[in-house]
């Protein structure tokens, strides 16, 4: 399907994820033309974007803002040029925190209570949920401005801190439990994948270490989990998946508290796509090859929207 036709693959883009989508990039683009197809980089840096002639494929590696927000999206159908992924509608629906959050508890997926605040600086407004809770921008990616407040004293500060940079947030109570992260491709699950951070938190700094240098976490794939749990948790993230109606591929992440309850927390509609992503990890547990996956993705994708 794909022999003869031209793959764009974007990259970068203008948002704070650029350097972490340069990299997925760039692994694409090699992965594309290692299987002897016609692939070409494209640096993004603003919203305006010139495809090379001819271009019969975008493949979206644009993480966060343009790329995974349905700017982008909206951008390849005025152009009528097909693209990898998640569509317009559930790529505006599954970035937004708050409104996916909604989606979530509408469709009755199981995620941690939460609220959305407006936020005015110097001002701190009352919260229904008490300490220990997660204060989230609900429009960044990448653990992006999350900020996690373990005592009701530090919750003032932590607020303020917050109003200086977004004028709303999504309030979620902490849930403490393990961090778990499920691919779903093509309507199926892949292997879950368990996450330990070096210092108890999955921050930008411990998901991509080469980018400051810090310590990075561990990964275990399959997760440790009995049959029950596991099927538990996978159910979950397709639920969620489903919810936001995303199109070829997702990766959704979950955490799993003492009870062995899962908690929905997102769904990431571009997800990392280095050959260490968390993404390929699962899809090599199953025996898909970085460069398969990247030809099944543009594959479904081509099938989807041509």
């Amino acid at each position: 399907m794909l022999s003869g036709k031209k793959i764009a693959v974007l990259m970068g883009g203008p948002g704070s994820e650029r350097e972490v989508s340069l990299a997925s990039g760039k692994a694409v683009l090699k992965a594309l033309l290692g299987l002897g197809l016609d692939a070409v980089a494209v640096d993004v840096t603003t919203t305006d974007i010139v495809l090379p002639e001819g271009t019969d494929l975008a493949f979206n590696v644009i993480h966060g803002t343009f790329g995974e927000d349905g700017q982008l999206q909206d951008a390849m159908e005025n152009l009528g040029v097909p693209y990898t992924g998640a569509g317009s509608a559930s790529s505006k629906l599954a970035i937004d925190k708050s409104l996916a959050k909604g989606k979530f508890l509408a469709d009755n997926v199981p995620t941690a209570r939460s609220e959305t605040v407006s936020l005015t600086p110097g001002q701190i407004p009352s919260l229904t949920i008490k300490a220990p809770l997660v204060i989230k921008p609900p429009l960044e990616g990448s653990s992006v401005g999350v900020q996690i407040v373990k005592t009701q004293d530090e919750v003032p500060a932590a607020l303020l801190k917050a109003a200086e940079k977004y004028g709303v947030v999504l309030i979620e109570e902490f849930i403490d439990g393990k961090e778990l992260t499920v691919a779903i491709l093509n309507d199926v699950p892949l292997p879950i994948v368990q996450i330990t951070p070096p210092e108890g938190v999955y921050d930008m700094a411990s998901k991509y270490p080469w980018l400051s240098g810090a310590k990075g976490s561990e990964y275990q794939c399959p997760a440790d989990l009995d049959l029950e749990t596991t099927m538990a948790v996978q159910a979950a993230a397709l639920a969620a998946h489903r919810s936001l109606g995303v199109e070829i591929y997702s990766r959704v992440d979950v955490l799993l508290d003492s009870q062995n309850r899962p908690f929905v927390l997102e769904a990431n509609t571009i997800p990392g796509m280095t050959e260490t992503s968390l993404l390929p990890k699962a899809a090599a547990a199953v025996g898909i090859s970085f460069p398969e996956l990247c030809k099944t993705i543009a594959e479904l994708s081509l099938k989807l929207r041509s």
